[in-house]
């Protein structure tokens, strides 16, 4: 089984942040070259180390990729980060993997990143989290983090055997997901009264430049809109890059309405209408489609984090209760049903890749078991980044 090891989430040895370099509003992304190593500054990198720890299966092509064999022997930060390129571009088989160029191993935007950004010298939180961009503004391929695969790559969705593009047109803001976070479906958040929808926590970042798929970025959060989508809560998370020319200006939802008006209510159109090209009803937002401040905003990125939590400890339960099961057929035991472990089937219900067993006491030793380290990365995202 691939090992997907978890880093604590706040105790970060970060190099300083290098801002990448500005694009044009009307430029997009190139593709890469098949099997390809981007930098975080665009550049072509080294290519994929002999050495083989795990192996990943992508639409029955198999991939041979190092994935965390030996453990992640540190905090990851977004700046020992590539992206490599696996597949034909364009295809059905394009994968976009997370690099490590430090340890030289593949990694999960989903489950090794960690959510919260720290200062690289007091290893104390920024108040900045980090941003997995997914799609580009300017572009309109529907990209996505594949939760069901291994590693958890970024693929372009599918519907009916067809690569999915946007109808409407190119969107107008980087797209993407927070890392740790999962909107569980089980969870009827009080003020929505729908569950999640099963995915990391959707995240819109409307700075100046261009982020490529695919990329890291540190973010502060300003503020969050509530899509129901068939039923279900899908949080969209507004932030801005740190590094962007408007961040020290922009410190709550209010700031954006305040110094660049339209640019809220261009966002919830868009998820308003986007799926009306493909013959759907426009969509609909809780919370009398109010954009909530940035309070409320940490809020659910707070549960949502907490979600993942319970998500990897879920699978780790299903683990050992397999091995259990395993040895009673052995031994031939009949456990009463007192001593039988309860757990709650999170996995094979909700059909995601997450880590294995071998990750159980990263997540026990990270921040999501010290209420005092993760309140205070919260106090620091609302105070500032």
């Amino acid at each position: 089984m691939l090992r997907h090891v978890l880093a604590a989430a706040c105790a970060a040895s970060a190099a300083a942040i290098q801002a990448a370099p500005t694009a044009s509003p009307l430029s997009s992304t190139l593709p890469a070259p098949a099997t390809s190593l981007l930098s975080s500054s665009g550049r072509l990198a080294a290519p994929l180390a002999s050495s083989v720890k795990a192996e990943a299966s992508s639409k029955g092509n198999l991939l041979v990729l190092r994935g965390g064999g030996e453990g992640l022997r540190r905090v990851l930060s977004h700046q020992d980060l590539d992206t490599e390129v696996h597949g034909p571009e364009d295809t059905a088989d394009t994968r976009y993997y997370a690099k490590d160029v430090v340890e030289s191993e593949h990694r999960s935007l989903w489950h090794d990143l960690p959510l919260f950004e720290a200062d690289p010298v007091t290893a104390k939180p920024t108040g900045a989290l980090n941003f997995v961009c997914e799609i580009p503004k300017w572009t309109r391929k529907k990209f996505e983090l594949a939760t069901k695969e291994p590693l958890n790559p970024i693929k372009q969705d599918e519907k009916k055997g067809q690569l999915r593009s946007f109808k409407k047109g190119d969107i107008y803001f980087n797209y993407g997901c927070f890392p740790r976070t999962w909107e569980d479906p089980d969870f009827i958040h009080p003020d929505v009264g729908v569950g999640g929808d099963n995915d990391p926590l959707d995240v819109c970042e409307i700075g100046l430049r261009q982020i490529r798929t695919g990329q890291v970025r540190p973010v502060k959060v300003l503020g969050v809109l509530c899509m129901v989508d068939e039923g279900e809560a899908d949080w969209k998370v507004i932030v801005i890059d740190r590094e962007d020319a408007w961040a020290e200006k922009l410190h709550d939802i209010d700031d954006v309405q305040k110094l660049l008006p339209g640019t809220l209510d261009t966002i919830r159109e868009w998820f308003r209408t986007y799926k009306i090209p493909d013959g759907k009803p426009p969509n609909e937002f809780a919370l009398g489609e109010r954009f909530m401040d940035r309070a409320y905003a940490l809020s659910v990125v707070h549960e949502t984090h907490r979600a993942w939590a319970r998500l990897v400890r879920g699978n780790v339960e299903e683990e050992e209760e397999k091995k259990t099961e395993k040895k009673e057929e052995e031994e031939e035991v009949v456990l009463t049903a007192s001593t039988k472990p309860k757990t709650k089937k999170f996995t094979m219900k909700r059909n995601l890749s997450v880590p294995s067993i071998d990750a159980l006491k990263q997540v026990e030793g990270s921040l999501l078991s010290d209420e005092k380290t993760l309140g205070e990365a919260l106090q620091k995202a609302k105070i500032d980044a």
